[in-house]
């Protein structure tokens, strides 16, 4: 019954993202309040909400101006369509699933608004972009009906949510820390407009999700009738912005035929036949060796918080345009093969696992994972590693891209059209980089990235060198 219900939701999201696709909000396509429930506790409380974290937002955003005044704007738009479905809430009765769907599409449109600013060209302000972006996914919090509806409850909902925009965020904070203080004050008031801003809100008012009116009016479930002539819609993605159940898309499933890196990752003995690495090399790259093993050590301390936090294992589409991975523990076989260009993929928490992505994604980010295997074919912006121990990336296709940062023990393999990618690493310790060895078929060279430097003043100013690696 549950998963009927949730196919019911996602196709009846999928028809009016169709049938809205391109258009923003009106105040026709917002619900009409009959009744003046503007002095209700909950709905004053969120006027505060909006005056004391919003405000600060808004203040930030006009000093810094362009792309990031833009967003910022269909975010308080966002919180404002928000305040109005509250209001509704209080006189309508609890539609079904279609209906449910029906009334969240204004906020819907809204937050389709802001993630199509991250789409094309990458933009300088691409990070300030995405955490706006990412965080309205917290408003979602509002389709919440039961815990048999799919979701997090609603406090839980608003802390995940915000987990997947704090990243992006973190990056604003870090480029612009020593350079602009408005972005930093811009960063720190997105957050703050969530944490504690939104969660506490929902602690106090909808702990357990709105609560709809037994005698007022009743929602329509019928979706809005397409133009004559019109083309049919298409059919309903993975998974909705309303709906954070699994849904269980067609590259969930275990695949027959894996290239043979792909199947020797899943076993872990991809460098089991290198003959271009000297014993000691290999000694460094075992799971025994010094730097793994006192990141596993800690490991005890910090992993069990975070996933607790982070809440049961995703494996979902998010708004047609992000694939998210999820706290997946011992998963071999995590394949996603319906994927285009203008998709993202983030892979978060998931430890002794492996995922193989079949075909062309504008980004992969592997954050706070350990013992984890990604495979993938071709990405346009960057694949990106952060806060990991002990990971192994292969990239089969082409990469202009490719970040480690904070990551302790990572083995990237490379494609020979991926020869040409910039790899850059920070603050990360036993990186290795194994490419086609010129002189054999099949066979694969390593490469050690530095680690250490030498720092030597010389004619008024440092210069510095690395120190050089050597299998011999």
């Amino acid at each position: 019954m549950e998963g009927k219900l949730i196919e019911r939701l996602e196709a009846a999201v999928a028809r009016l993202e169709a049938l809205s696709a391109g258009g923003g909000v009106s105040s026709r396509d917002l619900p009409d309040i009959g009744v003046d429930v503007s002095s209700d506790p909950s709905i004053v409380a969120f006027d505060d909400l909006m005056a004391q974290y919003a405000s600060k937002l808004s203040a930030a955003a006009e000093k810094i101006g362009g792309q990031v005044l833009d967003v910022t704007k269909i975010l308080i738009e966002a919180f404002s369509v928000q305040k109005k479905l509250l209001m509704e809430i209080k006189q309508t009765q609890k539609p079904d699933m279609a209906g449910l769907a029906g009334f969240l599409k204004p906020l819907n449109e809204v937050i389709m608004k802001a993630n199509a600013m991250t789409e094309g060209r990458r933009s300088d302000f691409f990070n300030h972009l995405k955490s706006a972006g990412d965080s309205l996914a917290a408003l979602a919090w509002i389709a919440y009906t039961g815990k048999d509806c799919g979701m997090s409850m609603p406090i839980a909902h608003v802390e995940e949510s915000w987990q997947m925009s704090e990243f992006y965020c973190n990056k604003v904070l870090v480029e612009y820390k020593n350079k602009d203080p408005n972005h930093v004050e811009w960063a720190k008031a997105l957050k703050e407009l969530y944490l504690p801003g939104l969660r506490d809100y929902v602690k106090s008012h909808y702990p357990l999700g709105p609560v709809w009116s037994a005698s007022g009016k009743k929602a329509s479930s019928a979706p809005p009738k397409a133009p004559p002539g019109a083309p049919a819609p298409p059919p309903p993605p993975p998974a909705s912005l309303f709906s954070s159940e699994p849904s269980q898309p067609s590259s969930s499933r275990p695949k027959e035929g894996m290239s043979a890196v792909f199947s020797e990752i899943n076993s872990g003995n991809v460098t089991a036949g290198l003959k271009k690495v000297t014993a000691d090399m290999k000694s460094k790259n075992r799971a025994d060796r010094t730097g793994v093993v006192s990141a596993s050590e800690k490991e005890p301390r910090s992993s069990p918080s975070s996933f607790s936090k982070a809440g049961p294992p995703k494996f979902e589409l998010q708004m047609g345009r992000k694939w998210v991975v999820e706290n997946q523990i011992g998963r071999k076989n995590l394949v996603i093969d319906e994927c285009d260009s203008k998709q993202s993929v983030y892979v978060y928490g998931c430890k002794d696992s492996v995922l193989q992505i079949q075909g062309k994604v504008n980004n992969i980010t592997i954050d706070k994972c350990t013992k984890m295997g990604v495979v993938f074919k071709d990405v346009v912006a960057a694949c990106e590693i952060v806060n990991c121990n002990g990971v192994e990336v292969q990239c089969q296709g082409s990469a202009p891209t490719i970040s480690v940062d904070n990551t302790s023990g990572c083995q990237l393999y490379l494609s020979k059209d991926s020869l040409g990618a910039s790899i850059t690493t920070a603050k990360s310790s036993e990186i290795n980089v194994l490419v086609p060895a010129a002189d054999s078929d099949g066979d694969w060279a390593e490469h050690a990235l530095p680690q250490q430097y030498i720092h030597t003043f010389k004619d008024g100013q440092f210069e510095t060198t690395s120190i050089s690696h050597s299998g011999g």
